[in-house]
């Protein structure tokens, strides 16, 4: 089984209860589920891989931890602006776990996400793209590539096509421990610098 490596300046704290909380460099906070294809283990998607809508109906029904506020995580840049295209898109937050916190597709360091399906390395994120103006509704949503060397890129996609779906909430500051509770610190990541598009099949939805 393939994991997330999380690098030596990573700031993610293990909760202990099947989240992680990621505090950024601007000090907000996320809380990301530990299991990043849970929508598959837990039984919900038994395809392994869901289109846009279906991906964005787990996540917005999803109740876990005693939170029921999960969410897709979004491609927009912190500023709200964007969303930004290709490589070298740190301002979203996959993004900013693949390029700030070094969370990529790899084997697992000291600490790692689990359950991650090496047949692919792409998620789904809950920003749309291209609104159609005769049906007024949107074609695409915006996806990134966590694989390792050859990931690290942002695109929009057909939304029936397959991907996976990884919940994020907005972190709750009150309950962020204190910096010596920290949890995480894996091994150092090089080398992202040859990146590129994943190709895999993709399924109609």
């Amino acid at each position: 089984m393939y994991g997330l490596m999380v690098s030596a300046h990573a700031y993610l704290i293990d909760n202990g209860d099947g989240t992680i909380t990621q505090i950024r460099d601007d000090g907000s906070s996320l809380m990301w589920l530990k299991d990043a294809n849970y929508a598959y283990t837990s039984g919900y998607d038994l395809d392994d891989g869901m289109g846009w809508k279906e991906a964005m109906t787990w996540a917005e029904q999803l109740n876990y931890g005693g939170y029921n506020d999960w969410r897709l995580p979004t491609a927009l840049n912190g500023d709200g602006s964007g969303p930004c295209e290709g490589s070298n898109c740190s301002g979203s937050e996959m993004g900013n776990l693949y390029y700030i916190e070094g969370v990529t597709l790899s084997t697992p360091g000291l600490f790692s996400f689990a359950n991650v399906d090496n047949s692919s390395s792409i998620w789904w994120s809950s920003t749309e793209k291209n609104l159609d103006p005769c049906s007024g509704q949107y074609t695409h949503a915006w996806d990134f590539d966590f694989a390792f060397g050859f990931g690290g890129s942002q695109y929009a996609d057909t939304k029936g096509w397959t991907f996976y779906a990884w919940a994020v909430r907005d972190g709750d500051s009150a309950s962020v421990p204190e910096p010596a509770t920290l949890l995480l610190v894996g091994s150092g990541l090089a080398g992202l610098g040859l990146l590129g598009r994943k190709k895999f099949m993709r399924r109609d939805g």
